[in-house]
């Protein structure tokens, strides 16, 4: 048979995992049975038997097809594993295969409800498939195949009452709806409210769940217990291997031979005030090309994380495990150890440090003129805030940013204008949702919560980073080189059916095909000024594809490009270390050169796995920087139960109503149990509730009174109760006001 590659090297081989029986299947070029398994293998006897098993098993998986001789299609099959990967404000379950061998990324796959708790987010269960004619997919659960987790976090109750059970467990997951019980004797050192880690141990049939402390991690009150349980939940690694730390530490500044000198450049960080680590700097200044009037020169230079981080060592493997940097309020689970993102890769002023600078010319409107990569030496002159410099170009410098505001930030804020102006004129989508801004005391404990400040120099930093990203798309796509694209597609039809319905209540058409960002954008301008602004905001929003990373360019939508890529945080996105690898791998010209440090021998062929692991790494830390916050929300809003509320209802399910308070975006629950009607029902395909009796109906985007009933900060849900709202029939309205019913 041809096109196999030798599996195993001569002598005794260890019985092979799925993971490899899988790729052995992948990567040959014709079907192949049990028989050229084995072969490859090099089993015998015994093994033949259990390897017969494992097909078996593998095949009531749904990771291989039903036939004899197995090759792994890019079609969907009609019985596959997937797993859950989100579920929308609207309480759609959305899946992925668990195998994708098609082009691109899997199609999304909405799991059709079921009776019991629906699966969360990371579940696995095995599904019939049933696509549609617009490319849609549904899946129905046949069984579940990840069942009770070995292990569940949560909070320990004591139990002093001296009965059989020395505790009991409070999981963290607001979906789980039992507490297990832990037998006297197994509760370790566990105090009562501590948080800690249970291991399923088994029990009575009919009894309860049971479980055994595994792992204590202290009082649940300390200062860091919901970044802690949000790291645990979502299975964030958190802990560098002592090989990793161990190569750090043994790591040089890299010296500026055969280095351009940018010393001299003026080049400046804009961060956060809280930021520990600085990676990209920036330079502007008008371009005296004759070629090119009004138009301006930029510099962005990026640590080169890459003459660090080698590929195939522990670094490097530990980096694309975790696949991205994690951050939450109280702190941050780096991608790479602070050796590097607080030292030899941070930009910090007035110190030498290597880097990789893009060259840029815009034209006065922003468009790209050329470009050019090359490693550097730089010293950045001052690290600045936003704060800083948008008070400074608003006329109130202060002695740091006094004598960098005519050379230096002038300079900068001209080049963003023409950036700005190439944006508007791409007709980007503008979504404005205001990112939470979370502060705590030195205890842990929430003192506030508001909308992150929102300055020009924010967007500043912004064009810059996304004209970078630019340039190194259009670099390496040029030169023919391996490039991981950041991707964005259009939203599905079905992602739009919610906005769409919505819309058409409130008399705003959307276009029925060739959706643009400007045709959203318009949508947003319409109903800018409605008391459902907020909430189509954060429908267009659910629209929208998620964005991924993959080798084969498919363009950003939201940004209207047609490539886009990665290139200005290393330090934290393993994305973009692999962009700056084939850049400085393409740069062996140049006196720098490739040193080893460039992508390995076959990334090309393995781009497409890397894109997969670090997007769903991506989507990992989104969500637990999402629980993480709505921990702390719930947890600011314990003082306030009993309180009444704005709210306008963003989610109509069959679970209830979920509804986003006007006053500080806090989002929450009223269960179908509490809406003041027992037959109260949701109007499938509507997107729209009505009670039987014709008492209250609402819709998405209405505003309704609500009070907060309970809120749960170790699971982060808030509960609420419905007070007034909707719309009430007027036959109804003159027996209600006689009665004295709300």
């Amino acid at each position: 048979m041809t096109g196999k590659r030798s599996a195993r090297p001569r002598g005794a081989a260890p019985f092979p995992t799925r993971d490899q029986v899988l790729e052995f299947i992948r990567e040959s070029d014709a079907p192949v049975g049990k028989r050229e398994i084995a072969r490859a293998f090099r089993l015998a006897g015994p093994d033949r038997v259990r390897l017969r098993d494992l097909l078996k098993e593998m095949k009531e998986e749904g990771l291989l097809p039903e036939r004899r001789r197995h090759r792994p299609a890019g079609a969907l099959p009609e019985v596959t594993a997937i797993e859950v990967t989100t579920v929308t404000g609207d309480g759609d379950v959305m899946a992925a295969p668990l195998r994708w061998d098609g082009e691109g990324a899997p199609p999304p796959i909405r799991l059709l409800p079921e009776r019991g708790r629906p699966p969360g987010v990371g579940d696995r269960v095995l599904a019939r498939l049933s696509g549609s004619p617009d490319g849609t997919w549904t899946a129905r659960t046949m069984k579940r195949l990840d069942r009770a987790p070995g292990r569940v976090l949560g909070i320990f109750s004591a139990d002093t009452g001296g009965g059989p059970f020395g505790g009991r467990l409070i999981p963290t997951d607001r979906r789980a709806r039992h507490e297990i019980a832990i037998p006297r004797g197994m509760e370790g050192e566990a105090r009562d409210r501590d948080l800690v880690e249970v291991e399923i141990v088994p029990g009575k049939p009919l009894g309860p769940r049971l479980g055994r402390v595994a792992e204590n991690f202290g009082s649940a009150a300390g200062p860091h217990s919901v970044s802690l349980i949000c790291i645990h939940s979502h299975g964030i690694p958190h802990a560098f291997p002592p090989e990793a730390l161990d190569e750090a530490a043994r790591l040089e500044p890299a010296s500026d031979d055969g280095r351009q000198d940018l010393r001299a450049v003026p080049l400046v960080t804009i961060d956060g005030e809280d930021a520990r680590d600085f990676d990209d700097a920036v330079w502007a200044g008008a371009d005296t090309a004759p070629d090119n009037p009004g138009g301006w020169k930029l510099i962005v230079a990026i640590a080169d994380v890459a003459r660090y981080v080698r590929p195939g060592r522990p670094l490097d493997l530990e980096a694309l495990k975790r696949g991205n940097s994690v951050y939450f309020p109280d702190r941050v689970v780096p991608m790479l150890p602070e050796r590097l993102s607080n030292d030899l890769c941070s930009l910090r002023p007035d110190e030498d440090r290597a880097c990789v600078a893009a060259h840029l010319a815009i034209d006065a409107r922003g468009r790209p003129v050329r470009h050019r990569f090359e490693r550097a030496v730089m010293r950045s002159a001052a690290r600045l805030t936003y704060e800083q410099v948008q008070r400074a170009r608003d006329g109130d410098p202060d002695p740091a940013t006094t004598p960098l505001l005519a050379s230096v930030i002038t300079p900068l804020y001209g080049a963003y204008t023409a950036l700005a102006a190439a944006r508007a004129d791409r007709e980007t989508l503008e979504l404005d949702l205001p990112e939470r801004q979370i502060r705590l005391d030195e205890a842990g404990r929430v003192t506030d919560i508001r909308a992150a400040p929102r300055y020009d120099s924010h967007r500043l930093i912004e064009e810059f980073m996304i004209a970078a990203n630019v340039a190194a798309a259009e670099h390496l796509a040029h030169r023919g080189k391996p490039c991981m694209y950041r991707i964005h597609e259009p939203p599905a039809a079905d992602g739009l059916e919610t906005l769409k319905l919505a819309l058409r209540d409130m008399g705003v058409p959307l276009p029925a095909s060739g959706l643009r960002p400007a045709d959203l954008n318009r949508i947003l301008a319409q109903t800018a000024g409605l008391p459902q602004g907020r909430t189509i905001h954060e429908l267009i929003l659910r629209a929208q594809s998620q964005a991924a990373y993959s080798p084969e360019n498919r363009g950003h939508f939201g940004l209207a490009l047609p490539r886009y890529a990665h290139f200005t945080s290393p330090i934290r996105r393993y994305a973009d270390l692999l962009v700056h690898r084939a850049i400085v791998g393409g740069l062996a010209e140049s006196r720098a050169g490739s040193r080893g440090d460039g992508l390995p021998a076959g990334a090309e062929g393995a781009m497409r796995d890397w894109g997969e692991r670090i997007s769903s790494a991506e989507r990992r830390a989104m969500a637990a920087e999402r629980d993480a916050a709505d921990r702390y929300m719930a947890a600011f809003m314990q003082d306030r139960i009993g309180a009444a509320f704005d709210a306008t209802v963003s989610g109509v399910t069959r679970a209830g109503l979920f509804v986003t308070l006007v006053e500080n975006g806090a989002s929450g629950l009223i269960p179908m149990s509490r809406i003041p009607d027992a037959r109260f029902r949701s109007r499938s395909g509507r997107r729209r509730s009505g009670a039987a009796n014709r008492n209250l109906a609402v819709q998405i985007g209405e505003t309704v009174q609500v009070r907060l009933r309970d809120a749960v900060p170790v699971t982060g849900g808030l509960l609420f109760d419905v007070l007034e709202g909707g719309k009430t029939p007027k036959h109804r309205r003159k027996r209600q006001a006689e009665s004295g019913r709300k």
